[in-house]
């Protein structure tokens, strides 16, 4: 294993958040309008579809985690699942969206095609983000490989979040325009997939053998873990939060801000847009004054952010876009920091019990990320379903009550706000700093045990 990273490493790692950008974004952003006003379904059960396969993943994470961590090839035990998982997961999204019919047996498709892609992107995502904590024992380089994955998370959700809205207008909007829209990131799916396979071979990789035997074992091997427990809490909480946000990008720019043209494009850009430019200076604040202290900063700027969108209806639509450009620096700075914060907890895990096993905790990171990406949406169509938000079909157009534009407005606005800001008071109780992993690491699993009662 090595501490610094060659450039080429960095990059080929952080290919695979086309893939996993793609797959957390477009869901949560068309799939839940598609079903309410393109296939006819009420907004509390397109809610529950949204949330069910995702919430799957759940259960399905931490085995993928547990299987990786197991597995033996020439390529490693993590990036067979890169090529095969990635693939797999391309060609199962481009089925989500082509449905051949409408009403209940489209939902049935819809939701069957989700509940595979989400199996998928499990066994994707679980190896990809165990391999950091694999490939160096440097804490500032995984700050470092993180910059470059999270610089690439943007760029494919800009891609994903904004264009797919115009492949599905210039495919012809309805079900036709979907379809295009699902090849288009079925594509750039594969795209990051596939990279990412590639562009990590040369990574340092580690044997899986010396892992818990069992997975019931595993979890509590991952529950001992003070500050990965923290950062969980807190990261799955905060991934609700801009998850509710995201479900309503489409509904507020036709409803509040009347623009449901290019609106989405416009605030999909704001958001994600300055995580590629404020990347660096995220990195320096890092450096300066700790992981956590810095997710803190980016905590707060994405909630001051959220609650200042609350005036949207009542100000030019500029102004909205300037106070989403706010919650996007923040929301940058939050995926950095959370991110580069988890392989820290398992390099500690590892001194701790002097055992290997990424990806049991990568397996329940990622199971709670997805499920708070699942939430978001089904967290937004409560509220819309609160605020008698009237669901179509496609071609039909329904007059909404101002009821529903309100509903639209505090989902976007206040809900999110109230998730990602309180929570981050927990964050007082991590204290996995580079001293403390340090010292750790320079002790034997015997000696360790105190430590890990101080740090959590």
């Amino acid at each position: 294993m090595t501490d610094r990273l060659p450039t080429g490493t960095r990059a080929g790692y952080a290919m695979g958040s086309l893939a996993t950008g793609a797959f957390g974004t477009v869901p949560g952003l068309l799939l839940l309008p598609y079903l309410t006003d393109d296939l006819g379904v009420t907004a509390g059960v397109a809610g529950l579809l949204v949330l069910g396969p995702k919430a799957w993943d759940v259960l399905v994470n931490p085995l993928a985690g547990r299987m990786s961590d197991r597995t033996q090839s020439r390529w490693g035990p993590r990036r067979p699942y890169l090529l095969f998982g990635g693939v797999a997961m391309a060609v199962l999204f481009a089925a989500i969206f082509a449905a051949p019919v409408s009403g209940p047996a489209a939902a049935a498709w819809c939701a069957t095609a989700f509940l595979l892609t989400a199996t998928a992107f499990a066994f994707f995502q679980v190896p990809y983000v165990a391999m950091p904590a694999e490939m160096t024992r440097d804490y500032g380089e995984r700050t470092r490989l993180m910059t470059w994955r999270v610089a690439v998370l943007a760029v494919a959700i800009l891609v994903s979040g904004a264009v797919a809205p115009m492949v599905v207008t210039w495919g012809g909007d309805g079900l036709a325009g979907h379809r295009w829209m699902g090849g288009f990131v079925a594509l750039l799916i594969a795209v990051g997939a596939v990279g990412a396979f590639l562009g990590t071979r040369a990574a340092s990789s580690a044997s899986s053998v010396q892992s818990e035997p069992s997975l019931r074992a595993q979890l509590s091997v991952a529950a001992a873990n003070g500050p990965f427990r923290v950062l969980l809490v807190v990261f799955v909480v905060q991934t609700v939060g801009i998850a509710t946000m995201l479900a309503g990008v489409n509904y507020l720019a036709e409803h509040v801000l009347r623009r449901p043209d290019d609106g989405p494009t416009f605030l999909f850009a704001c958001f994600v847009g300055p995580a590629i430019l404020v990347m660096p200076l995220w990195t320096r604040l890092g450096r300066r004054l700790g992981k956590r202290r810095a997710l803190v900063v980016a905590s707060g700027l994405l909630t001051a952010g959220a609650l200042a969108m609350s005036a949207a209806g009542s100000v030019p639509p500029a102004v909205v876009y300037l106070t989403v450009t706010l919650a996007g620096v923040g929301y940058a700075g939050q995926q950095v920091f959370a991110l580069a914060m988890l392989p820290d907890c398992i390099a500690y895990d590892d001194a701790r019990t002097g055992r290997r096993q990424a990806g049991v905790f990568t397996g329940l990171w990622t199971a709670g990320e997805t499920l708070g990406l699942a939430l978001g949406p089904g967290v937004f169509a409560l509220v819309l379903a609160v605020g008698d938000y009237r669901s179509a079909t496609s071609g039909v157009e329904v007059v909404q009550p101002d009821s529903a534009r309100t509903a639209i407005l505090l989902g976007f606005t206040v809900v999110p706000a109230l998730l990602i800001g309180p929570v981050t008071a927990l964050l007082s109780r991590y204290r996995l700093t580079e001293a403390a992993l340090a010292e750790a690491l320079r002790e034997t699993t015997g000696h360790a045990a105190p430590q890990a009662e101080r740090l959590g």
